[in-house]
């Protein structure tokens, strides 16, 4: 069986760097009948010249040079960045020598000798460096493409969420106006859907403005959120938020949104009857690694926590659905003063 390569077959091109000429010449004769292109180079210099001026899909080096040795060229080439599969001839009795250009970032080694079995394996190690620095190749662009793919999927995610956080706004300010032409029961009720459309509106602005098109950062998103509602409470309810940075999914973000409005909204409207001046505060922390502990709480009249809801009652019915698709769980212990509600769920 003829080892030549097959007709269209691309010829393969091998830089040899060997101070032995000898040698030299009966790899170039062996390895051409593979269809292997093999230039030669008898010390450092040469070899680096070459290497700058011409193309090679492989290199093959010897250790022991007329100046320095082969790792000397190894080092400053994989240094200076170059990536070509390199291959090291060693002694037999130089084990340490191949370890340590494996180190220095060669793909191989074969054992020296003047016998065919050198040429046969160092003919196997050069086939078995390009192709799996081909296939390194391959990889490296699939990835180039996978991120690029990523960044075009989390760009065109982020405007979509843009461009649903301006929906949410207009509806927003269609309620709104709405309201201000409505009786003052339907006009509470419009309000507090405002409310509502808010937070999810600002689990997307989170989305769209922050690094991450997936996840929303609780401590920025209740900032922004509560912000909004400062400017709908009278000046007389301090508004006070404390909440560490966790980070959660954007649905379940959207949950506890409408969980943190429906309970601000409430202790707003309830907490003091007669106008008077208070404090509602939004707490958020993690008590420990995974759980996460949400609690609204003002100083206001207090409330029952077994007694009748005030109003249709749909807010408690919003907040007990919401922290069940937070897989959370609700209480409300009794206080001397004001009224507390705890949300506990997982992260």
């Amino acid at each position: 069986m003829s080892d030549a390569p097959p007709p269209g077959t691309a010829t393969v091109r091998v830089l040899y760097v060997d101070d032995d000429p000898i040698l030299a010449r009966l790899v170039q004769k062996a390895l051409a009948r593979a269809g292997i292109d093999v230039r030669h180079a008898a010390d450092a210099d040469q070899a680096e010249a070459q290497l700058a001026s011409q193309d090679f899909d492989a290199l093959v080096l010897d250790h022991y040079l007329p100046t320095g040795t082969g790792l000397d060229i190894l080092r400053r080439m994989r240094a200076g960045g170059g990536r070509i599969p390199t291959i090291y001839v060693t002694g037999s009795s130089e084990a340490t020598v191949a370890i340590d250009a494996l180190k220095a970032g060669a793909d191989d080694y074969v054992i020296k000798s003047t016998g065919e079995d050198f040429t046969a394996l160092l003919r196997r190690a050069i086939d078995q460096a390009i192709a799996k620095a081909e296939l390194l190749a391959a990889k490296e662009r699939a990835d180039a493409e996978t991120r690029a793919a990523r960044e075009r999927a989390e760009m065109l995610l982020a405007e979509v969420h843009h461009r649903v956080a301006n929906s949410l706004s207009m509806v927003t300010s269609l309620l709104r106006l709405q309201a201000s032409a409505a009786s003052e029961e339907v006009r509470s009720a419009l309000t507090e859907a405002q409310a509502r459309i808010a937070a999810i509106s600002g689990v997307h602005r989170s989305l769209y403005l922050g690094d991450d098109v997936h996840t929303v950062t609780l401590d920025a998103y209740l900032q922004s959120m509560l912000q909004d509602f400062r400017k709908t409470i009278p000046e007389s309810i301090r508004l006070v938020i404390e909440a560490c940075p966790l980070k959660i999914s954007a649905d379940r973000a959207v949950s506890l949104g409408i969980v943190v409005s429906e309970l601000a909204t409430n202790a707003a409207k309830y907490a003091w009857p007669d106008g008077g001046a208070g404090e509602l505060r939004v707490e958020l922390t993690e008590p420990e690694p995974g759980l996460a502990r949400l609690v609204v709480a003002d100083d206001g009249i207090g409330s029952d926590p077994e007694g009748t809801a005030l109003g249709t009652g749909l807010g408690q019915k919003l907040i007990r659905a919401m922290a069940e698709r937070l897989g959370g769980s609700v209480e409300q212990p009794a206080m001397p003063r004001g009224t507390t509600v705890a949300v506990t769920f997982r992260v």
